[in-house]
């Protein structure tokens, strides 16, 4: 999975399950800051990416994660990582 087709996943769901315009999601847009988006809408939107994932998710791989760029470098380490047993 390529980053642009990840961040279209991240893109899709911020704009369906949170209600932001679509205009507000770009690469830099800080989740707190720009998009409102607080701990909790974090673990749900962690929640609804997971079947992306090829292992199990952990929320250190999120704990620095603080621009949608950032969601979409962890996911790709985590789709690209394969599972160890």
């Amino acid at each position: 999975m390529t980053h642009d087709q990840i961040f279209a996943r991240v893109a899709a769901v911020l704009e369906e399950s949170f209600e932001i315009d679509p205009a507000c999601i770009t690469p830099e847009a800080r989740l707190y800051d720009d998009l409102d988006i607080d701990s909790i809408d974090a673990v749900d939107l962690l929640v609804k990416l997971k079947p992306l994932l090829s292992k199990p998710l952990k929320p250190e791989h999120f704990k620095s994660v603080r621009t949608v760029q950032d969601v979409v470098l962890a996911l790709s380490q985590l789709i690209d990582t394969p599972a160890t047993a």
